[in-house]
């Protein structure tokens, strides 16, 4: 009985474990350009910490946008405006020319 218990989908049996040293990212990215970003998504997050949440769950963890808003507890037309105006700020924020440059 506990076996089949184990099998079941609910309980996991369609998982398989991962050795997270096998795992590798599926970009490599240069330093630089993490900085940046990083950079990027901390001024986000002074400016609006939910907007900038948006962003750290589509992007990083992968969810749809239906996905992020049910995480978020928004409304998908709240949250399709909410990553339009993300990725524009993120776009101009990342590709302005820095004054030192």
């Amino acid at each position: 009985m506990a076996a089949r218990k184990k099998q079941r989908l609910k309980r996991g049996g369609g998982w398989r474990r991962l050795d997270l040293e096998e795992v590798h990212l599926a970009v490599e990215a240069d330093p630089d350009s993490l900085m940046a970003v990083n950079e990027a998504l901390e001024a986000l997050a002074r400016e609006d910490p939910a907007k900038a949440e948006l962003v750290k769950l589509r992007f990083f963890v992968g969810l749809s946008l239906p996905e992020a808003a049910q995480a978020l507890g928004l409304s998908l037309a709240t949250a399709k405006r909410s990553w339009a105006f993300c990725r524009a700020w993120l776009y101009r924020r990342l590709t302005q020319k820095s004054p030192c440059s």
